[in-house]
């Protein structure tokens, strides 16, 4: 476990949904002059995926060494054509634990990369929950954006940012047998001058030496709240530490609101989520429920000056198997931005109460506490009950 490294001087611009994001990453692409790195959990070859595709593509053909990772299960129906294409347009692309026994339940298959962080010349970076997919849910027959963020990044935080990237690149290439793409990699140097006025820090997790420096990041902030905490989390599940931090942090009079997701993408996740509900509202928390869109976003503001934006859910997939990548932001204008943006959404959300909660029906209640009970099992059979994180 490791304390986030917090660095000065950087210019952090919030992202709101894809149509925020998207056309930054495409002129940031279009701009780059050396290299890009690009590394996402999902790769959709929709038309925000065929989008991007051309932009690495004629980055690649005008002499950027451009890196593609896509991670072997959220990117699973990804054209190999167009792999190929991408291939012999001069895109070097590599695949993270590609499956190849889909109908297999086993541990290794859990662990993926579930960050979505993109590099360029080593000067700017990308970082959120954002994947490289169409912003509109086509199920809906009134289509709206998925509430999500990420956030665009100049300054000295490249200097952590980029051998990170760099790290996995490299790892995946040796595992892949690319030992030619490893030797053409760049030798860039971060951009460490001033560009802004914000404090901030990379947290990771991954399986070796950064293991809980997310949910610890997490844990650290919650405890030492005194007015405000709003999570919002598209999959919510924590732990039993996380729990009881969020408890103790309500007890003691600090305003607790969760910004869930209300709309069932994921039904056994969906269901087991909401067996907590009860423990957390008798706590005098608040819940509410985004029926809006799908809600995407894994954000946070504390006392309106500590923030993370990124792809860690508060979950056991993501706070103990998948790799991640979150920014911690301690600066009051961004937080403020964050919290007026949530502040909206919850506005538009479905608060839920303890009284209602109470008075549900008992096969909802059933349904709940079997959901939460199987994904339980299913994380003991796994091997990662461990008491400090289990559900």
């Amino acid at each position: 476990m490791n304390n986030p490294d917090f660095i000065d001087h950087n210019k952090i611009i919030l992202l709101n949904n894809g149509s925020q994001y998207f056309p930054a990453l495409v002129s940031a692409i279009e701009q780059a002059k050396y290299e890009i790195h690009l590394q996402t959990y999902i790769f959709k070859y929709d038309a925000t995926g065929i989008i991007i595709s051309e932009a690495l593509i004629r980055a690649a053909q005008r002499g950027v060494a451009v890196h593609l990772l896509m991670d072997g299960f959220g990117s699973l129906d990804f054209p190999n054509k167009i792999i190929e294409k991408l291939i012999t347009e001069g895109v070097q692309v590599l695949i993270y634990r590609k499956e190849l026994l889909t109908f297999k339940f086993l541990k290794h298959r859990l662990r993926r990369m579930h960050r979505k962080v993109v590099v360029i010349d080593a000067q700017i970076a990308f970082i959120g929950g954002i994947n490289i997919i169409d912003d509109y849910d086509p199920r809906s027959s009134q289509p709206l954006p998925r509430f999500d963020h990420a956030v665009r990044i100049e300054g000295p935080l490249l200097a952590n940012i980029y051998p990170v990237v760099k790290r996995l690149w490299m790892l995946v290439a040796w595992v892949h047998f690319k030992k030619r793409w490893i030797k053409k990699q760049p030798e860039l140097k971060p951009q460490l001058k001033s560009s802004g006025t914000q404090r901030a820090a990379l947290v990771i997790r991954d399986n070796i030496r950064h293991r809980r420096d997310i949910e610890h990041a997490y844990l650290k902030a919650i405890a030492t709240a005194e007015e405000e905490i709003i999570i919002a989390n598209a999959y919510f599940l924590p732990g039993r530490n996380f729990r009881k931090a969020l408890i103790h942090a309500a007890r003691r009079g600090v305003r607790v609101i969760l910004l869930l997701q209300g709309k069932i993408e994921y039904r056994i996740q969906h269901y087991a989520s909401r067996a907590l509900y009860g423990n957390l509202l008798g706590a005098g928390i608040k819940i509410y429920e985004y029926h809006k869109s799908y809600l995407h976003t894994k954000v946070a503001v504390i006392d309106n000056y500590w923030s993370t934006v990124g792809s860690s859910n508060i979950d056991p997939f993501s706070l103990l198997l998948a790799r991640e990548a979150n920014i911690i932001v301690i600066d009051h204008a961004f937080s403020s931005e964050l919290r007026a943006n949530l502040q909206q959404a919850l506005h538009e959300s479905n608060p839920v109460s303890a009284r209602y909660w109470k008075k549900r029906a008992w096969l909802d209640r059933l349904l709940n506490w079997i959901s939460y009970y199987t994904l339980r099992f299913l994380q003991g059979t796994l091997g990662y009950g461990q008491k400090s994180t289990r559900i």
